[in-house]
Parts: C-alpha cells; structure tokens; sequence
C-alpha cells in the first residue's frame, strides 16, 4: 500500500515526525492483517475463544491450557453471535440481543470498535451513524478513523518516545501481537529515514 499519498490527512491529525508515523503505521499494519482487513475478523473456534478472551470463555482462565467452556462451544465459528455476545453492554452497545455488537465491531486500520467510538467518529466526520460504519470500511475511512483515533487518544505522546508497548496497551487494550507490532515499528521506521 503506498502510504504517502496519506501524508496530507495524517498532518492534519498532527501524524507528521518519523517516529509518529513509524508508529501510527506499526499500528495499523497489524490491526488490519497488513492491511487486508477493514473490518474485524470474528471468525474464532471454541479454542481461539478461551485463548483470547479467558475470562469468558475458558472453563479455568488461569489455567495455562485453556478449555473452552460451554459459551465458546456454543459460539464456535459464529462471528455475529460471538460479536453480539462479547460486546454486549460495554462502548455504548446494547444488550447481546440488540446487535450492536456486530454492528459496531472492530473497523478500519485500527478497529474503532462499539457504538461510542462509531458515534464520535460520526460526528467528526458529518456522517450518521450508519454511513460511518459502512466509510470505515473503505481505504480512505479505515484510515481517516484510524488517525481520528490516534489523535482522541492522544497516542502521540508514546510515539514520541518510542513507546511501542503503550501505544498497542492503548490501541488493543492488551498485549496481543506486541511482538509484531515492534517489528513492523522497526521496519517502518527503516522506511521513513531511506534505509530500505
């Protein structure tokens, strides 16, 4: 993907030193699965359930083996149903029963996720509620959400300082694929300064 011709929309989200974009692409790259998703992947087993999200779907959370509990297996490879279950009632979302969850799961470069965070990017942009969920999904949305984050979110300040895990606490709100995210971090750092 030729990120430069992004270079105008990220200054005006105040994405503009090496190290801001370094991180702000890191970021992105791996919440969108090198930028081959705009919209979040729901598709888990029972297995990948109690993995990801122990303390819902794992029998012993603590366990380091986990077993799928009953709601996983019940769950298992239905991404509406585990959408609508696992954001029922948190980001402004309704109750399981409502949809909200499948509707205002995981979209764009970051994965603005739940209706809150819809809703204040909505009003950034002028769009309803239901525009906005369907211009994330597109090149442009997915990006432009994901710098309106970064921006509300104020993860400049990290970037600033090479903080690569603060900025993914804060994007992920967990330690998933930290790792990857360093590397990309690295890699796009060599990129932004000519070393390819």
């Amino acid at each position: 993907m030729d990120l430069k011709k992004y270079d105008e929309m990220l200054k005006s989200f105040g994405i503009v030193t090496i190290l801001q974009k370094a991180a702000f692409y890191a970021q992105i790259d791996h919440e969108s699965c090198h930028f081959t998703r705009l919209s979040e992947n729901l598709n888990y087993s029972a297995q990948g359930l109690a993995n990801t999200w122990a303390t819902r779907y794992a029998k012993d959370p603590k366990a380091k083996e986990k077993t799928p509990n009953g709601l996983a297996l019940k769950l298992h490879r239905k991404p509406e149903a585990i959408a609508n279950n696992a954001y029922a009632n948190r980001n402004g979302n309704g109750s399981e029963a409502s949809g909200d969850g499948w509707c205002y799961r995981g979209s764009g470069y970051i994965q603005l996720t739940g209706k809150d965070n819809h809703l204040a990017f909505a009003s950034h942009v002028g769009k309803s509620l239901s525009e906005v969920s369907d211009y994330m999904r597109t090149e442009v949305g997915a990006m432009e959400s994901a710098a309106w984050f970064w921006k509300v979110n104020k993860l400049n300040s990290f970037a600033d300082s090479g903080n690569i895990d603060a900025v993914s606490r804060k994007v992920n709100g967990g330690k998933i694929g930290l790792k990857e995210r360093n590397e990309l971090y690295v890699k796009y750092l060599k990129e932004l300064n000519g070393n390819r």
